[in-house]
Order: structure tokens, then sequence, then C-alpha cells
């Protein structure tokens, strides 16, 4: 029972000291990012011809609510050479009937450049004949996101190739920040991911946050927390570090021709995004290529976080049971030199510490219970045991928590600092108010959802994606 309780307290002293790394890496990242983002040049790299040409892919499946707007963010991006390519995977609502009315679409055969195989065959596909002609929809019937993602890679025309969600808006500029690192070093890029941020509650004019607030719930307050804190110091710590292991589905750009060698996404993963950036890594270790996937703080995708209760939990349950696939098909990469930092540090730090990390609070938090309940009958359960000294226990339960609303804070910080989207002051203390109440009740049962995703694959249940109820942005 003592080493019971002596292992926690290791995992909880090594698990807090690597996110502080992790956050000092993260703002020396962001530091050397500000420095050089105002001579970045982004006017003459507007202008300029030879900018590389960039494909949009939308995978959308029941996106009425939300299709139109986010087209409309999507065709009027500030980039010189791109064009946005909607995927519907057989949606039962009227998405493509929206889609062709709003933009004046007609069906025409568009002739595919790749050669990756999809479940979904075909059933048509269309352009818009308004603007400069750069929207293109793909009808498909229903495979899955990854499905209509290849079937987007496949009749794309551009060199590289951004995926976002259909439910997604982007910054004007977040095209051309996310693409800078393939300019600077055009050799050695084959991915760069950007941050993805709750918009909730703001307001939204012509696929456009144009006054971001703060979610009125606590669930989509709590997750504004999250993500600011997932982004800002945990991928930009492992970015600095080189060791990038996932960009978001949400908004990832990626080099069209090392999709086609990695033949696309797997379609019988849950968590397709990341197992993607996991096995374009493996080929890029299996065959001695040096080469980055980075993080872009800047550039900025709006989604719309859940806040129902029973459609958050499917959803992290669904992100976890993701992470323990990616681990079963790649488990060969770990502590394995030939991958680098991937294989020998961020791969060993996500299975520790992410995939692990349920397991241990679940079983920490019932071991505690166990522990304070049973304190009052020790000498009948335990006589001749010291079975726990209370103020240790406490004093380490208090820092775990003080370092959780720490991590949390400095991530406030940093977004304070750098890029100040949130203006007033009742909606900074909101969201250091959910920094606190994150951890009281949301985060234990967080854990529990995520335990659920590494029991289905232990028990190989079937995929479920649930249903993503969405309202819509507000203010439209």
């Amino acid at each position: 029972m003592f080493a019971l309780g002596i292992a926690f307290a290791i995992y909880s002293v090594l698990i807090n000291s690597s996110f502080l790394i992790l956050t000092g890496l993260a703002l020396s990242d962001l530091l050397a990012y500000r420095r050089r983002v105002d001579f970045a040049g982004y006017d003459e790299w507007f202008l300029d011809p030879h900018t590389r040409g960039v494909s949009v892919l939308m995978p959308a499946y029941n996106e009425s609510a939300t299709i139109v707007q986010s087209v409309q963010a999507m065709t009027s991006l500030r980039y010189p050479d791109f064009e946005v390519v909607v995927i519907d995977d057989g949606s039962k609502d009227d998405t493509v009937a929206k889609m062709v009315a709003e933009f004046d679409m007609v069906e025409v055969p568009l002739v595919p450049g790749g050669r990756i195989a999809t479940k979904g065959e075909v059933l048509s596909t269309w352009v818009s004949r308004r603007g400069s002609h750069n929207l293109a929809l793909v009808a498909k019937g229903n495979g899955g996101k990854a499905d209509a993602l290849n079937a987007g890679i496949n009749y794309s025309r551009k060199e590289l190739v951004c995926m976002v969600d259909a439910d997604s808006l982007l910054d004007p500029q977040a095209l051309l920040d996310v693409a800078r690192p393939f300019a600077d070093d055009p050799g050695r890029v084959v991915a760069s991911g950007g941050v993805v941020r709750v918009a909730n509650g703001s307001r939204v004019q012509r696929g456009r946050v144009t006054d971001l607030r703060m979610p009125g719930g606590w669930l989509a307050r709590i997750q504004v927390a999250e993500y600011l804190r997932a982004f800002l110091i945990g991928r930009a710590g492992w970015s600095r570090l080189g060791g990038l292991l996932i960009i978001s589905g949400a908004f990832g750009l990626f080099r069209k021709d090392v999709l086609l060698e990695v033949d696309g996404l797997a379609t019988d993963c849950i968590g397709e995004d990341a197992e993607l950036v996991v096995r374009i890594h493996r080929m890029l270790g299996d065959e001695g290529r040096d080469a980055d996937v980075v993080f872009v703080p800047e550039p900025v995708a709006w989604t719309e976080v859940p806040e129902d209760r029973a459609v958050l939990r499917k959803q992290r349950r669904r992100w976890h049971r993701g992470l323990t696939e990616i681990f079963v098909r790649h488990h060969r990469m770990l502590m394995r030199p030939r991958y680098g930092v991937i294989g020998m540090v961020t791969m060993p730090w996500f299975l520790f510490f992410e995939l692990l990390a349920p397991i241990v609070e679940v079983f920490g938090l019932a071991y505690f219970v166990f522990l304070m309940v049973g304190l009052g009958l020790e000498h009948l359960f335990f006589p001749s045991w010291d079975v726990v000294n209370v103020p240790i226990v406490v004093l380490l339960l208090s820092a775990s928590i003080l370092f959780a609303c720490f991590v949390t804070l400095v991530s406030l910080l940093a977004e304070e600092v750098s890029f100040r989207r949130y203006r007033g002051l009742p909606d900074l203390f909101r969201a250091m108010g959910a920094a606190v109440e994150e951890n009281f009740g949301y985060r234990q049962i967080n854990a529990w959802w995520r335990l659920g995703g590494i029991v289905e694959v232990l028990r190989r249940s079937r995929h479920d994606w649930g249903d993503m109820q969405r309202k819509g942005f507000g203010g439209t």
C-alpha cells in the first residue's frame, strides 16, 4: 500500500516536471515567433507569383448549420493561389443543396489526379461559377472523414494540401501564416499545423469571428482553457524540441506528394489525423530522410465545441481511443533511435503521460478515496501498518492541482501577451476561473471518459463517431 502511494507520487512529480520543461520551451518558441513575425514580409510573399498553391479540403457530413459560413470564410482567405474543395461524405441533410444554391454551382466531370483508394463512391463533382472559380464540391457515398479527405486529396490540384473541418472558420491570414514554413525551408518542412480556438459565444459575420467572447456555459468555458493549454504550451513546446507528434485535423497543412507517398489517411483508425502524422514520421525515419513537422502559433481556426455533456463524452472517448490505436499500430517506433526525438522522447512521453494518464488518474483518485474513507478504520483493517501519511497525501494532491492551474494560467498569459484575442477584463477573469474550476470535477470525469476509449480498443468494439449536434455560429 505504501509502495503504491510512492508510485503515484513519483508519477505526479515526473509529469509536472515534464510540463514545466514544455512550458519553458513553449514560451521560448512564442518569443522567437513574435520576434520573427514583424520581418516575415507577408505582403511581398502574397504578391510572389511563385508561391506554392494550396488546396483547402473540407470534409462535411450533416454540416448544414455551418457549411455556408465556413465556405464563405475559406473562399475569402488572403492567399495568392488556393482552391477550396468541399467533400460531402453522404450527408443526410441538405448540405449539398445549400452549397449548390448558395455558391451557384454547376455539375462538371472533374478528373482526379491522385490514386488513393476510397470506400465511398464519388457520385458527382461541382464547381462554382462565382468569383475566381476556386470552389469545388465532391459528393460521395458515406465512408467516414478519412475517406472523404482521401477523395479530396485525389481531386486536389495544388502542391500543398490544407485539411480543415467543415465546421471551422479560418482567420483571413491563416493560410499565409501556416504556409510560411514551407517558404522558409521548402526542402525540409513536410507538414505544419496551427492553433484551433473556441468560437462558442462569439459573434460571427460573413464567416469571420468579429467579436470574441468567452462562452457562457461552464463546459465550453473550460474547453477554452484546455485548447489554449494544448496548443500554446503543449504543441508549441514539442515543436521547439523538434518532436511534434500531432497536428490537429481541424487545421493542418501537408505536402501533397508526401500524402500520396503514405497513401493518404487510414480509414480504419478513428484518430486518422494524428495517425497520419505518426505514419509520416515513421516513413521519414525508415527512409532516413531529414524533415520537419512544425507548429505555427499565430494562424487560427475557430471551431464550435460541444456544450452537451453526452456529446463531449463521446468526443473525448473517441480522441483517446484514437491515441490508443496509434500506439497499437506504431509501438515499434518506441525507443528507436532511427525515429529521432519522436521515437526516443515524444512517443515515450505520450505513452506514459497521455495514454496511461486516465488509468493513473482514475485509480489514483480511487486510491485516495479508499485511504480517506478507511483512515478511521485503519486499526481494524491494517493493525500493523502505517497506511498513510495524510499531510503528505494532501500536500501532493494540492501541489498537482496548483501546478495544473499554473500551466493553464501561463497559457492564458502567453495568449494575452502575444495575441490579445480576449480584450475585456471580464472575459479574462472568466478564463482564469475556468483554469481553476477545471480541476474540480471536470478533470476527474474527463479521465473516466478517456479511460473508456482504452477499454473500447481492448474490447475491439466498433467505431462510433457520435452525433455532434451543432447550434451554428452565433450572431451571423
